[in-house]
């Protein structure tokens, strides 16, 4: 752990890039979905807000990680015309870790690659655990930026023969095409009732309806709705959760701004029927029980997900020397 008399690190985007990879995400984020089922981490309260300028969404997603160590926050959110107006992302965020023994600030880091890489490690934990083995043929809706950070960690889980895509603008599926070129797996641009196919369906998108039914879905399939994280937006039929076995990052959010709020608010499951996917890591929960289940994870995203990569990135950052210390 970086001493407070070290001074505040400063770990620009570009070298968080240098020093983390897949692997590493997955890691911190199956360790930290680990320690939160164990009660050794914690994430306090989501404040998400619209702020009336810029048509942007703002937020704060924090936590303490007695396990790891990692106290802070995520600030940041989605500015939707950034790309357009000025060419940077329109996802933006930075990290702030501080000394848990002194409450001094630690670190800022960028937190853009990071939010992409924690987000699609997160997938990647719940295929690792809860998809069949045999799992052959990917799924993946929405074709956005954080599409390829998906596809390219759900590749690492299973031995794909098939990747199926579908975006609402087909003009966007190029980039997931190039990708499965790179891994040399066939590509084919479906619509949605053409997931009866797949063993394992990521969605993620910005949608507030649901895109993906439960006639879509064929048993044994595993479902990764990653794009859900705010009240009001939705990818996939409720009927799902009534059919399905739910698992989740953390039940607070997932039944207040996960993919779940509508199957609660109607009636469909109750909390309790919702399991921390870290139950399954610890080996408190079988996870999967049958071929023939459907598995449905809400990756709602949790700030200690971003505190853990981060830890990693400033120790990492400083060891290579690419990190810049100022005193504050």
């Amino acid at each position: 752990m970086m001493k407070t008399s070290d001074g505040v690190v400063i770990v620009r985007e570009n070298v968080c890039r240098d020093v983390v990879n897949d692997r590493d995400a997955y890691v911190a984020v199956e360790g930290v979905f680990a320690a939160m089922a164990a009660g050794d981490a914690v994430n306090f309260p989501v404040v998400r807000e619209v702020i009336g300028h810029a048509d942007a969404l703002y937020g704060f997603k924090s936590g303490f990680d007695r396990a790891g160590m990692a106290l802070g926050v995520k600030s940041g959110g989605y500015w939707p015309q950034n790309m357009a107006n000025s060419g940077v992302s329109n996802h933006q965020s930075s990290v702030f870790l501080f000394d848990p023994d002194t409450g001094c600030l630690q670190a800022i880091i960028g937190g853009n690659y990071l939010t992409a890489v924690r987000t699609a490690a997160a997938a990647a934990v719940s295929i690792s655990h809860l998809a069949r083995p045999d799992a052959s043929i990917l799924g993946i809706m929405g074709a956005g930026h954080q599409s390829v950070f998906q596809l390219r960690a759900a590749l690492q889980q299973r031995q794909f023969s098939k990747i199926l895509g579908w975006n609402r603008s087909v003009d966007a599926l190029p980039r997931l095409a190039k990708l499965a070129d790179e891994y040399a797996i066939p590509f084919e641009a479906v619509t949605p009732d053409a997931m009866t196919q797949a063993d394992v369906i990521i969605t993620i998108t910005s949608s507030h309806q649901p895109l993906l039914m439960a006639d879509h879905v064929s048993p044994g399939t595993h479902l990764v709705c990653m794009g859900t994280d705010t009240k009001g937006k939705q990818e996939i039929d409720p009927a799902l959760f009534s059919i399905g076995t739910s698992f989740t990052d953390e039940v607070a959010q997932s039944v207040t701004i996960g993919e779940a709020q509508h199957a609660i608010a109607t009636g469909l499951i109750n909390e309790a029927a919702i399991v921390p996917i870290g139950r399954v890591i610890n080996k408190d929960h079988a996870g999967r029980t049958s071929d023939d289940e459907i598995t449905i994870f809400d990756g709602t995203g949790v700030g200690l997900q971003d505190l853990a990569l981060a830890s990693v990135v400033m120790r990492r950052a400083v060891e290579a020397g690419s990190a810049t210390t100022v005193s504050f």
